[in-house]
């Protein structure tokens, strides 16, 4: 009897060991199958591959003939590239020498040189063709270096500059105005941040408010706070999505450490939300609104165009029921939904997205404009999930400070800041934006495809993304083309434009008769082949052998 006892008992224990074995295969295979099933999707194998991918360079006939245009066309291009290299040099001389002294010392701007264009190209660019860092005024939608060429700004600041250099100069001015009687004294308040907590309150729909001292600590801050009291480990982020450069939200390529606590999932998929449903490790998920232009892509920088393969298009609807869909989930299985506002901020409407798509999250948090020009980030969020401490258990604690939290003068810039979001003049830069700046990017498309140019634009609001439409390796040299015509890119190239709202019409179809020179003088000067001569696939395999070529 004794002994059956045992046998019955032993052959329970298999059987469980056996479900218990079945139901994690089974998670780890949903868990497989809500990755992208590209390297952005696959972190741990893109960090392994990109490792070994060897380091070269192109010599003056591969960096002018890499897809084997034939002899006339490598000479025009040849030449183009000298004219542009010798106008670089006059215009932009006193800009490019200081540039290049601060690189020795600067180890920024070292990193934005070299990874400007694609890697193979980099090194003989540097060499022949120099680009500027440095600006002295801005104005208007203007900006000015020290050569004194003014550019028509398409950087936006990384995002800052929502209203306009002027409306953020004018935030500062008024802030150090209010702040100075008080100074630089940390660790009090100033009466200021009162009025900060009740208009943040009033635009994110959330209880209660943290300040850090930039959108990527908003973010640690968020994440750390989620996973504290759901007392769970693992986050979740969308593929290609941008939270900062931290170690949990930028696993693989561009983060030495390894990170075993993350899913990077599909965006707008529902095996990811199957995911969500049956795991109960997750703590969050991090969600950036403006992954909506390039679902499950990176975000999109010159010096990985190698070819005509990338892609942008904004649904509104789409991605609206997306973020309900994620909201159900989160809600019915205890997962802190964070919306991370910090790159579009209020671009999208005066609330932000939550009041844009309709859908409100646990936890928001900003940054870039909303210091009215000066670094902040924020974090707004439900009291439950915004307490640092336990008081049942008083060691139990969340601790996060700053010696800059809050300092006077941010403070200050932000209440000028916020109070202006709420004024007449603010309001009707919103009115009417985004059938206006679709209708601007609809109209620039018409245009390049009347001058048969390759060249498409894409848009969410005010912040753009520039596509090709024909197979090329040299896409990457339109921001130098676009520069010389007096348009001001940030580092990234035509990957991400950004405009402030405060460009008018006239000021746009400036930067429009601009965007098409450029790309007509790009195309006389033979960079992109009359016929393409490799389809994407054809130059994504030569580079591949290349790559195993120096490698071996």
């Amino acid at each position: 009897m004794i002994e059956s006892v045992f046998q019955l008992t032993a052959l329970a224990a298999a059987a469980g060991a056996i479900v218990w074995t079945s139901a994690k295969a089974i998670q780890r295979v949903e868990l497989s199958l809500a990755k992208h099933p590209s390297l952005t999707g696959h972190v741990r194998w893109a960090k392994r591959i990109t490792g070994q991918l060897p380091g070269y360079r192109y010599e003056e006939q591969m960096f002018f003939a890499s897809d084997g245009a034939p002899d006339d066309i490598v000479a025009r291009r040849k030449a183009g590239f000298q004219r542009l290299a010798s106008t670089f040099a006059g215009r932009f001389a006193q800009t490019v020498a200081v540039t290049g002294q601060a690189r020795e010392m600067l180890s920024d701007l070292q990193f934005t040189s070299a990874y400007r264009v694609p890697f193979q190209y980099s090194d003989y660019l540097r060499r022949h063709l120099s680009v500027g860092g440095f600006l002295k005024a801005s104005e208007g939608v203007q900006v000015e270096d020290l050569d004194g060429n003014r550019l028509y700004d398409l950087t936006g600041s990384y995002g800052v500059n929502l209203f306009g250099y002027d409306f953020y100069k004018a935030c500062i001015e008024e802030a150090t105005h209010m702040a100075s009687p008080l100074g630089p004294v940390l660790g009090a308040y100033h009466p200021c941040v009162l009025d900060n907590l009740h208009r943040l309150r009033r635009i994110s729909g959330q209880d209660e408010v943290s300040f850090h001292m930039s959108g990527t600590e908003a973010v640690m801050q968020a994440v750390r706070l989620a996973r504290y009291h759901t007392r769970r480990s693992h986050i979740v982020r969308f593929c290609g999505a941008y939270h900062g450069w931290w170690d949990d939200v930028q696993p693989g390529p561009g983060n030495p450490t390894t990170v075993r606590q993350t899913y990077t999932l599909r965006d707008m998929d529902e095996r990811s939300l199957r995911v969500l449903r049956k795991r109960r490790d997750i703590a969050c998920v991090l969600v950036n609104p403006l992954q909506a232009l390039h679902p499950n892509q990176g975000a999109p920088g010159d010096s990985s165009l190698l070819d005509s393969s990338r892609k942008a298009a904004y649904d509104r609807q789409a991605y609206t029921r997306w973020l309900e869909r994620l909201r159900e989930v989160c809600t019915e299985r205890g997962i802190v939904l964070i919306f991370d506002e910090v790159f579009m901020g209020f671009r999208l409407a005066p609330g932000g997205a939550q009041e844009y798509f309709g859908v409100r999250a646990d936890m928001v948090t900003y940054g870039k404009t909303l210091g009215g020009g000066l670094p902040v980030g924020v974090v707004c969020g439900k009291s439950a999930l915004m307490k640092r401490f336990r008081p049942e258990r008083p060691a139990d604690i969340c601790f996060a400070r700053g010696t800059f939290n809050a300092h006077p003068y941010v403070m200050a810039a932000m209440n000028v800041f916020l109070r202006r979001l709420e004024s007449p003049e603010i309001l009707a830069l919103y009115d009417g934006q985004h059938a206006r700046w679709d209708k601007r990017a609809a109209n620039l498309n018409q245009a390049f495809e009347a001058a048969a140019l390759p060249v498409r634009v894409a848009n969410m609001a005010s912040v753009w993304t520039i596509t090709y439409t024909q197979p090329s390796r040299y896409n990457w040299m339109l921001q130098f083309y676009m520069r010389l015509h007096g348009l001001a890119l940030s580092w990234v190239g035509s990957g991400r434009i950004i405009f402030s709202l405060n460009f008018r019409d006239e000021d746009f179809e400036q930067v429009a008769l601009r965007f098409l020179d450029a790309a007509r003088q790009m195309g006389e000067d033979g960079w992109w082949l009359p016929k393409a001569a490799q389809s994407n696939r054809d130059i994504r395999r030569s580079i591949l052998k290349e790559m195993l070529h120096h490698r071996m």
